[in-house]
């Protein structure tokens, strides 16, 4: 006889099912109606039924039945509470995953905050003027044959734009000289100091355009008469002591003195203004008479700057517009022309074309490199996490039967991510703050350490702990919450369930190609330094020195060449204006020949006597010489300018006339040396001319014996001394000046090269915690292999297999990303290295060797463990 489908008693079964807890549910009544089935079959339906119910009801004498929700009398203080005692226990029972999880938020966050800080610095510069967005400075933009950008402009420009017209509410010019050496008497002696930042001639309204306190004198007058000066606390302090500054007299150059008064609050780090001596205008004419004139239109100085205050309403384009005519009306028979442009104040940092101190894109940089850092933190965690899971599993399933709602579990492993994140971030915080000190000196910056008074950075600090808690939190939290309680307290959950192989991968070959995009980027930005560095520049740079002259006839400063060339050391000696690449130079509009207009490109005008060539070895492909003379006579150019003109055979070149510097500077063509690097690998050749002109030497150039440079560098500055006796010494060795050019870039890979390591050590410790994990769940596994054959290569192999893998996707991964972007940042140099395989094979080579490391120790130990102590292990 057929019957129906056993079911039980209807009015017990909702009883138990809204009486009972989910988990509760899940886990027993299953069992229940298995139980009453077989009664059903065996004894019928009535004694099935009170069989039924007595088993629900003996549920209760133990307390397995109990309320749906245990918690509900907890206050949500109770329930927090309880959540953080549950989470402090449980890593405390695991320490080394806890361990391993703070120690690589740590370093993370650690960077992440030291990275905060630094650009928050950096895009804070000039911000605390007032009206700073209607600050504007005016630079200059020269057509060529190409477009290069000079953050000057002609002197008289900022008379004109003032006196002209009436776009600014203010305008201020201001010529600032670097390295300049100020003497003043303190207690009766004369002292000498050299001030890296210098001194700036200054314009009384350019205090009312800046925010630049006094804390002595009066600003309205302070700069109104020649000869007078500011400057800044520190200076004042420096200079005099406690003395009264006011009143007091500084001497640029033992020539042009100052009357001191005024007194400046000093100026604070994050303002691209750095002189912190500010000189009356005015005093021009006896520094520079030809740049104080209002007609010295025919080139621009380095240093000569003009700003103004836009009144409001008024837009950059229409000053512009009404300066471009006066390029035509001061130069008209230029070919160089002249595009005045004005740069807002917020750009005058980030702009790399005008002199910026830091690129725009370096910002980004440093940003992407912390996002990395905490990506990949939060990937170790997350991979632990889930591994983890089957580990974690029966006590999701007992907390389930015991009446935890999946809500309630989900923020309790929550509660244990944000103890790891807070106690991640305390540890950071401590770490950052003994660190600011070598980032300031490592970047050349002056950030504060006031950390806790720094609402911006308290903020950032909240906001990280909440993105890592979630980001690093609620995946593990969703996969440890999401099991059913019986297949977890019988020990059936499949891979899937436990987070999956694939997840883990995924997240392991992220970790993989972030650090491969790093080492790609520290391999690249190396060779192209190393190239830099050891390529051949067209001269000798080993063991010249250029010793600062003074200002004397050519008579003494000949006679004390003379006498360095009688030091038993020095092999040669050139006077000339600067070395072949300088950070200064002169470049300048010729004509050629019979032609009556300039030539279209700019000519690096190198002028030094006859023994330059020899000095710094540089090579003469056609033609002679210059003879000696002390003036412009002749001139010897490099194949940069012949190429110019278009002359395809050098010799044709000798005996053709040059006229520079409007015609003031004439001389035949004598010689033609090869091309030389004038400036950093960042920009092409120049043309360069090189004529004896001895109004215009400012260095000795001397050529040392490389096997007793300190000895002779004794002597010079002994002969140096008697000739100059008020006079400081200063010298330069030229690879270091060229060297110099490259600064950034230096601190740019010092940067990468550090990070770096912090993410590939932060990636080694979420491998290590994975091995671990991995090793533990195959130890059984490992001694079966051993028992059935297998090697230790082979057990070796078992595990290794797996990252090989995983390398090879993240570097398919990586590749193309570094390439994209390392091409991007060598666009910015003229000469430059080529991308071959060696620097991918170095970074696949580098994973590798790295996680081999990581990971060989206890491969190997396990490899090589009694099979019997592996069959035996839990």
């Amino acid at each position: 006889m057929n019957q129906r489908h056993p079911t039980p008693p209807k009015l017990f079964l909702r009883f138990f099912r809204w009486f009972c807890h989910p988990g509760m549910l899940d886990y027993i009544e299953g069992d229940l109606i298995e139980v009453y089935e077989r009664n059903f079959k065996t004894f019928g339906k009535r004694k099935a039924d009170w069989r039924f119910i007595k088993d629900v009801l003996l549920l209760f004498r133990p307390g397995i039945i109990r309320p749906r929700k245990p918690y509900q009398n907890l206050t949500p203080y109770g329930m927090y509470k309880s959540y953080f005692k549950i989470g402090w226990r449980t890593l405390l029972r695991n320490k080394e995953y806890t361990l391993i999880n703070i120690a690589g938020l740590a370093l993370s966050i650690t960077c992440c905050i030291l990275i905060f800080v630094l650009v928050k610095h950096h895009t804070g510069f000039d911000d605390f003027h007032q009206d700073k967005d209607r600050i504007y400075r005016v630079v200059t933009e020269q057509h060529r044959e190409s477009v290069s950008y000079v953050n000057s402009v002609p002197s008289p420009l900022g008379m004109v734009l003032r006196e002209n017209h009436t776009y600014g509410e203010k305008v201020a010019r201001m010529f600032h000289e670097a390295n300049t050496v100020i003497s003043f008497e303190r207690n009766g002696e004369k002292q000498l100091i050299k001030e890296p930042q210098g001194f700036a001639f200054t314009e009384p309204e350019f205090f009312d355009i800046f925010n630049f306190p006094l804390s002595k004198g009066n600003m309205k007058t302070a700069l109104k008469e020649p000869n007078t000066a500011i400057i800044t606390e520190r200076l004042a302090k420096k200079y005099f002591g406690e003395q009264n500054p006011i009143g007091q007299v500084i001497t640029y150059d033992n020539f042009l003195p100052f009357t001191i008064t005024g007194v400046l609050e000093d100026l604070p780090p994050n303002t691209d203004i750095s002189p912190e001596i500010f000189v009356s205008y005015s005093s021009m004419k006896d520094f520079n008479p030809w740049l104080a004139s209002d007609d010295a239109w025919g080139g621009i100085t380095g240093g000569m700057y003009c700003f103004t205050k836009l009144r409001s309403g008024v837009s950059p384009a229409e000053v512009e517009e009404a300066l471009q005519p006066y390029v035509k009306l001061h130069r008209p028979e230029s070919k160089n022309v002249h595009h005045y442009k004005l740069q807002a104040l917020s750009d005058v940092h980030f702009d790399g074309r005008y002199g910026g101190a830091m690129d725009k894109s370096d910002i980004g940089i440093l940003i992407a490199i912390g996002i990395f850092l905490l990506l990949t933190a939060c990937v170790n965690f997350v991979n632990l996490a889930t591994a983890q899971a089957l580990k974690r599993s029966k006590e999701v399933g007992v907390r389930k039967v015991l009446g935890s709602f999946r809500s309630q579990l989900f923020w309790q492993f929550i509660f244990e991510t944000a103890i790891i994140a807070i106690v991640s971030i305390l540890i950071a915080l401590v770490a950052a703050f003994a660190l600011v000190p070598y980032v300031n000196d490592f970047f050349s910056t002056q950030i504060p350490v006031n950390f806790l008074t720094d609402g911006t950075l308290v903020l950032f600090i909240i906001g990280l702990d909440i993105l890592i808690t979630l980001l690093a939190g609620c995946y593990p939290a969703f996969i440890l919450t999401g099991f059913k309680p019986v297949a977890a307290l019988k020990g059936k959950l499949s891979m899937q369930q436990l987070g999956g192989f694939n997840t883990r991968r995924s997240l392991i070959v992220m970790q993989f190609a972030i650090s491969q995009v790093l080492i790609i980027g520290v391999i690249v930005i190396m060779n192209q330094m190393r190239f830099a560095r050891e390529a051949e520049l067209g001269f000798d740079k080993e063991s010249i020195v250029m010793v600062r002259m003074g200002s004397d006839s050519l008579n003494t400063m000949q006679t004390l060449k003379n006498e360095f060339l009688r030091v038993p050391g020095i092999e040669k000696v050139s006077l000339c204006f600067a070395a072949p690449a300088s950070a200064g130079s002169w470049n300048n509009s010729i004509r050629f020949g019979t032609d009556t207009e300039e030539v279209s490109f700019r000519t690096n005008m190198k002028l030094a006597d006859a023994d330059y060539l020899s000095t710094f070895d540089l090579e003469l492909v056609a033609g002679r010489n210059l003879t000696p003379s002390d003036t412009v006579r002749e001139v010897v150019v490099n194949e940069a300018l012949l190429q110019n003109l278009g002359f395809t055979s050098y010799e044709d070149a000798l005996g053709e006339m040059i006229y520079a510097n409007g015609g003031e500077m004439t001389g035949p063509i004598v010689g033609v040396v090869e091309n030389f690097h004038d400036r950093s690998f960042h920009e092409g050749i120049s043309a360069a001319l090189i004529t004896t002109a001895s109004n215009m030497y400012f260095n000795y150039a001397i050529k040392i014996n490389g096997n007793s440079v300190k000895a002779t560098l004794a002597e010079i500055e002994t002969l140096w001394e008697e000739q100059y006796p008020d006079k400081m010494f200063e010298y330069e060795f030229v690879d270091e000046s060229i060297a110099q050019f490259y600064e950034a870039e230096d601190t740019l890979l010092k940067g990468i090269q550090f990070f770096s390591f912090i993410a590939i050590f932060i990636g080694c410790l979420g491998l290590y915690g994975l091995i671990s994990f991995m090793i533990s769940q195959k130890t059984k596994e490992v001694g079966i292999r051993k028992v059935m054959g297998g090697g230790v290569t082979h057990i070796i192999w078992l595990f290794g297999q797996e990252f090989v893998r995983l390398i090879i996707i993240a570097f398919l991964i990586a590749a193309p990303i570094g390439w994209w972007f390392m091409n991007q940042w060598l666009q910015d140099f003229e000469f430059k290295i080529t991308l071959d395989a060696w620097t991918f094979a170095m970074a696949i080579g580098s994973s590798i060797i790295i996680t081999a490391l990581t990971v060989g120790y206890q491969v190997f130990k396990v490899a090589y463990l009694n099979p019997v102590i592996s069959l035996k292990t839990e």
